[in-house]
């Protein structure tokens, strides 16, 4: 199945699709010969509400194997995150592919370049914890071609986890290189105790001053000295959410080690 805002795509993507009697390898039988397999558009759809209506209504066609979906959708530059959050979670054997040119390598002039090139890497990271399993770029060299998107399907059917092809793939590794160069350019040593560590942990959990005091067995005017020295060490106003906040940045606590209070 194809979604897709605009008609002209989704009509020649199924035309394309349906009329080259599409067929992908997708492995070895016993005999040890090359299984293939046709791809066929069953339909396509304009919106995720037509989509859902469709794949809610088994009878009218069989299930697809795979969604062909496009990231925008009417203006709304990652909408198609959306759709594919809803459909992996109630249909999570439907393998999703995301088509887009969002994700392409900007130009070296382009404005705010690097901040496009991490805004990438969160979107693709997004679409990924919501069910995609592919991303094809409507860029590739040459133009784009149903070719990529056959590549896509062949490469999840041979058991890969992922697929991106080439432009995603140049995009996402200098994204990746930009992220890891800021993090350790900003990364600096501090050296906290365990005390001041179980203070930043029952803070970002919800604890009061004073319940903090009680559970260190630290009087009052102590605990918020080690708040002082605390913010003091990482540079920030003397709040809690910026205490917390940094801790998280460097590394000083783990989110997962924090017990939430329920009140």
């Amino acid at each position: 199945m194809i979604v897709d805002d605009e008609p002209i795509i989704r009509k020649a993507l199924k035309i394309e699709l349906n009329a080259q009697g599409s067929f992908i390898a997708c492995g070895m039988n016993d005999d040890g010969d090359i299984d293939h397999r046709q791809v066929t558009v069953i339909d396509t759809y304009p919106s995720g509400i037509q989509l859902m209506a469709a794949l809610d209504s088994p009878l009218d066609h069989p299930m697809p194997d795979y969604l062909l979906l496009d990231m925008e959708f009417q203006g709304d530059p990652t909408g198609g995150i959306f759709i594919a959050g809803k459909v992996h979670k109630k249909y999570p054997d439907i393998k999703i592919i995301i088509l887009s040119g969002r994700f392409d390598n900007p130009l070296p002039g382009e404005t705010n370049r690097q901040e496009r090139m991490l805004e990438i890497g969160r979107v693709v990271f997004e679409s990924l914890e919501s069910g995609a399993q592919a991303f094809v770029s409507k860029n590739a060299a040459g133009g784009f071609s149903v070719d990529n998107v056959l590549r896509a399907i062949e490469s999840l059917e041979r058991g890969e986890k992922y697929y991106f092809n080439y432009p995603v793939m140049l995009t996402l590794k200098e994204a990746a290189e930009l992220y890891i160069k800021q993090t350790s350019e900003t990364r600096f040593d501090i050296t906290i105790s365990d005390t001041e560590r179980n203070l930043l942990l029952m803070e970002a959990a919800g604890c009061t001053a004073a319940e903090i005091a009680t559970a260190l067995h630290e009087s009052d005017k102590n605990i918020q000295e080690h708040q002082k020295d605390l913010s003091r060490k990482l540079d920030i106003v003397n709040k809690s959410g910026a205490r917390i906040a940094k801790a998280i940045q460097y590394g000083l606590i783990d989110p997962k080690e924090i017990k939430y209070l329920k009140r």
